[in-house]
C-alpha cells in the first residue's frame, strides 16, 4: 500500500498525513507493508516532500518578502536541487494579520535559486504558489543580477506597485549559470501574468489587495512586461500571456524570462520523487488533501496521483479534511472513494484541531475495507 497524500494544510504536513494514516492502517493490520511518498505540488511544502523522500535540506540567510532577514530551505540531491518560493517569499513569511500587496518583493527567492547555483545544482525544480507576492518576478531577477530603473537611473523600490514607474530594465548582468540549468517552473496554476485572468485580478485579493490594489498592479505588470520587452524582445510579451506566467504573483513570468520551462507542478514531482518505482510495488494507492473540492480537479496533488496510478491500473482512494466533490467527480479523476475527516467528527473547528488522532480513525476504516 502506498501513501502518497500532500498536506492538509493549516493542520498537518505531508510527512505527518502519511505517519498517521500508516498508524490507522497497523492498527487495523499490523502486518501490511505500508510504503509512505509524501508528495506536493510545487506549492508550500515542497521542499519538505522532497526531504522526506531523501533529498538534504540545505538552508541560506536570505530576504523575506518585506526585506527582513529569514532562514528558508532549499533541497538537493546530487545535480538536483528543488526550490521553494514560499519558503522566501510566501504568506508565512508575513507577521500575523500583515499583508502587503503591493510592496512584497520575491528578492529572497532569487536568492534562494543562486543558493541552489552555488551549490551546484545542475537541474533546478522551482515550485511557486503559497506567495506574499504580487511583482512578476522583479525581485527574484534583482537577486540574480538585473537591474530595474526609474527615468532618474535609480532603483525603482520592491514590489509591483512600484513597477509603475519603471524606465529601463537591464538584464545583461543576470548570472550567467541561470543559462546553463534545467529551470523547470512547477505549478498548479496556468494564469496569464494580467488581464482578468491574470495574478493581480485572481490571487490579489488573498494577499490583502483592494480592488483600487489589484488596478494598480495590473497595470503595472503590463507595463512591466513593455519595458522587458524592449530589453529582450518580442518573447517578453508571449512570456505574459504563455500560462504560468501568472504563478505565485507573476514570479512565473519572471521564471519564463529566465528560460525556464512550465510543467504541471504534481507532475514534476512525481517525477522528482520517485513516484513510478513506488507505484509499481503498490497494490493501492492512498492519496489525499486537506479539502477535496473543484479545485483539486485542476493539478492539486491528489489528482495527479490518481491520473499516474489509474494510468497504471492501481485503484485509488483519498483522505481528506473536507469532501466537496461528489462521487462521480472523484470517480472521473481517477479516485475510487473519498474519507473525510467529517465522516468521523462532523465539527470542522475539531477536525482542524485534533487532525492527527481523526485521521488515524479515518485510516482504521480505509484498513477494514481494503485490507481486511
Amino acid at each position: 500500500m502506498l501513501i502518497a497524500a500532500d498536506k492538509f494544510k493549516g493542520s498537518l504536513t505531508a510527512v505527518q498525513v502519511a505517519e498517521r494514516v500508516t498508524a490507522g492502517l497497523h492498527r487495523v493490520a499490523p502486518h501490511a507493508e505500508v510504503e509512505a511518498l509524501p508528495v506536493a505540488d510545487g506549492g508550500d511544502g515542497t521542499v519538505d516532500a522532497a526531504v522526506a523522500a531523501g533529498f538534504e535540506r540545505r538552508t541560506v540567510r536570505v530576504a523575506g518578502p518585506l526585506g527582513d532577514e529569514v532562514e528558508a530551505a532549499f533541497a538537493l540531491r546530487g545535480d538536483t536541487a528543488v526550490v521553494e518560493m514560499a519558503e522566501a517569499s510566501g504568506l508565512q513569511r508575513l507577521p500575523a494579520g500583515v499583508f502587503a500587496p503591493l510592496t512584497a518583493s520575491t528578492y529572497g527567492s532569487g536568492e534562494l535559486l543562486r543558493a541552489a547555483l552555488d551549490a551546484g545544482a545542475r537541474t533546478i525544480v522551482f515550485g511557486v504558489g503559497g506567495s506574499a507576492t504580487t511583482d512578476g518576478g522583479a525581485g527574484m531577477l534583482s537577486a540574480l543580477g538585473a537591474r530595474f530603473l526609474d527615468a532618474d537611473g535609480e532603483p525603482v523600490a520592491p514590489g509591483g506597485g512600484p513597477l509603475a514607474g519603471l524606465a529601463t530594465a537591464d538584464l545583461s548582468g543576470l548570472d550567467p549559470r541561470v543559462s546553463e540549468v534545467d529551470l523547470v517552473l512547477a505549478s498548479d496554476v496556468d494564469n496569464p501574468l494580467t488581464g482578468p485572468k491574470g495574478a493581480p485580478a485572481v490571487y490579489g485579493p488573498q494577499k490583502g489587495a483592494s480592488p483600487e490594489d489589484v488596478a494598480a498592479l495590473d497595470a503595472a505588470l503590463a507595463h512591466f512586461a513593455t519595458v522587458l520587452e524592449k530589453a529582450v524582445g518580442t518573447e517578453a510579451a508571449e512570456y505574459a500571456q504563455a500560462p504560468g506566467a501568472g504563478a505565485a504573483g507573476g514570479i512565473g513570468y519572471g521564471a519564463l524570462v529566465l528560460g525556464a520551462r512550465f510543467r504541471p507542478g504534481i507532475e514534476v514531482m512525481l517525477d522528482v520523487l520517485g513516484f513510478a518505482p513506488a507505484l509499481e510495488r503498490a497494490t493501492l494507492v492512498i492519496t489525499g488533501e486537506g479539502s477535496l473540492d473543484e479545485q483539486t480537479l485542476h493539478g492539486k496533488a491528489p489528482a495527479g496521483v490518481a491520473t499516474a496510478a489509474r494510468a497504471a491500473g492501481k485503484e485509488v482512494v483519498a483522505v481528506c479534511g473536507r469532501l466537496a466533490l461528489p462521487p462521480e467527480a472523484l470517480g472521473k479523476a481517477g479516485i475510487r472513494r473519498a474519507y473525510a475527516l467529517t465522516e468521523v467528527e462532523p465539527d470542522i473547528a475539531k477536525c482542524i484541531a485534533d487532525a492527527g488522532p481523526i485521521l488515524e480513525r479515518v485510516a482504521e476504516n480505509i484498513g477494514r475495507d481494503f485490507l481486511i
